[in-house]
């Protein structure tokens, strides 16, 4: 069975893969794929969320890598971006994220990054795999001393704090700005609140007391009514949504409008490209960005790749071209020149920066941003199939097309991270595509039950 997804491996708890067993597996597995020779001590650095089981799958975990040889450093909960930032600036062999992301906390999952603190290649990723369901995985034993220990890192989360201050130009200060954070009661509960503060900010903290099952629970980047009412009731000056591992973001404005993954690029990729700092004018985003934002970049001199869905998807094609900024409608923004994966708080604090330094309000900003109306439609489907062989949606796709003529557009794709299918459609006339929209998700709910 296949464990990799999108986003590294992610399930139910308690059920396969993510079960205790399979992950001491995964751990030895992981240990011995990453493991390198005449290296001294080989380090793991592993972090999580807030999730209840984040205890279990980081016991086992540390155990299965212990055994095999590496040591682990353990930095408890914290974003994953951070991670991302620890591992390549502490030198470690590699970092473990624990967390499902924007999943319900009954969800779990574990990430890799590389020394460089990249996402793991594909083929290291299927080493795991093949190695995990090997028959003769403890044949990789070392024996006595040469097991590996595990300790803790007491300083993480301000070494991250730091490190994202130093994104911005010094003497940056938010001071006077009003600010709602809703940390989705996960990995940033503590962090960005505290960054705001020191970086002169009022803030007002919503969703920041975890308790191990409240994670995304009506709240975060997911859930924005929270945020939007509590910036209308303190009349701030913007709001940040964060998602339960805080590597994506949404905003929303002082009037309480969301400000999306799109937006948020369209605002940063023109104040980049006037200080000359956006390489090759181009922005990387994915095939679910919203044609407003190409047109909006277009009249901007600014050239706009579409990668397929996914943050590791766009940061590879970021890598290939030489790009340093690229993101998600859905909030992951990489800014490479700081971080090498979509960060919530380097993503808030730098689109903070754009409204002090033009001394301009959020709502204003995003307004020169036109976006055409989308539907998006999560289907919950029970197996998975490849979608283009199912006749039935393949008509589906074409008749919608046929109906825009040309106007829009229309994807349908299978969710990565949870067993869902997208249905989105994008086009001038609203009534139009959420009836094609409604047409698509019923044939598909009907073929693949």
């Amino acid at each position: 069975m296949r464990l990799f997804g999108t986003d590294g491996i992610r399930g139910r708890i308690n059920r396969h893969p993510m079960t205790p067993e399979n992950v001491l597996r995964i751990g030895m597995a992981a240990a011995v794929v990453l493991r390198k020779e005449h290296h001294g001590r080989n380090m793991v650095l592993i972090g999580k969320d807030t999730r209840l089981s984040g205890y279990m799958i980081e016991s086992a975990l540390t155990s299965g890598i212990c055994s095999m040889g590496m040591d682990v450093t353990l930095v408890g909960p914290l974003p994953t971006p951070g991670i991302a930032f620890l591992t390549r600036t502490l030198r470690i062999d590699a970092g473990i994220v624990i967390s499902a992301s924007h999943n319900p906390f009954q969800d779990n999952g574990i990430k890799f990054f590389s020394h460089e603190g990249f996402k793991l290649p594909d083929a290291m990723e299927k080493r795991i795999e093949e190695l995990t369901a090997e028959d003769g995985l403890e044949r990789h034993r070392p024996k006595g001393e040469e097991i590996g220990k595990a300790h803790r890192l007491d300083d993480a989360a301000g070494r991250y704090i730091e490190y994202i201050k130093s994104t911005l130009p010094r003497g940056t200060s938010f001071e006077g700005m009003k600010i709602v954070v809703d940390s989705a009661n996960g990995a940033a509960y503590k962090t960005v609140p505290w960054l705001l503060r020191e970086l002169g900010a009022k803030v007002v903290s919503i969703n920041d007391r975890p308790n191990g099952i409240n994670i995304n629970s009506e709240c975060g980047s997911t859930h924005m009514a929270a945020v939007q009412a509590a910036v209308k009731a303190n009349r701030a000056d913007l709001g940040i949504a964060l998602d339960g591992d805080a590597d994506r973001v949404l905003l929303c404005d002082e009037k309480g409008r969301v400000v999306d993954g799109d937006l948020i690029m369209g605002i940063c990729a023109a104040e980049m490209h006037g200080r000359g700092v956006l390489k090759d004018r181009t922005v990387v985003a994915t095939v679910m960005s919203n044609l407003g934002l190409e047109k909006f970049l277009g009249r901007q001199g600014i050239r706009m790749l579409r990668s397929k869905v996914g943050d590791r998807f766009v940061v590879e094609t970021m890598l290939e071209g030489g790009f340093n900024l690229g993101g998600e409608q859905s909030g992951h923004v990489v800014f490479l020149d700081h971080n090498t994966t979509g960060d919530g708080a380097v993503t808030a604090v730098q689109t903070l920066n754009v409204m002090k330094t033009r001394d301009c309000s959020l709502s204003r900003l995003a307004s020169g941003i036109k976006l055409f109306p989308q539907v998006l439609l999560n289907v919950e489907v029970e197996k998975k199939h490849d979608l283009r062989s199912v006749p039935a949606i393949t008509k589906a796709v074409r008749s919608a097309e046929e109906r825009l003529c040309g106007r829009g557009r229309v994807l349908v794709r299978a969710s990565g991270t949870e067993p869902k299918v997208r249905v989105m459609l994008e086009g001038e006339d609203k009534k139009l595509i959420t009836l094609l929209g409604n047409r698509i998700a019923a044939v598909v709910k009907e073929q693949m039950r």
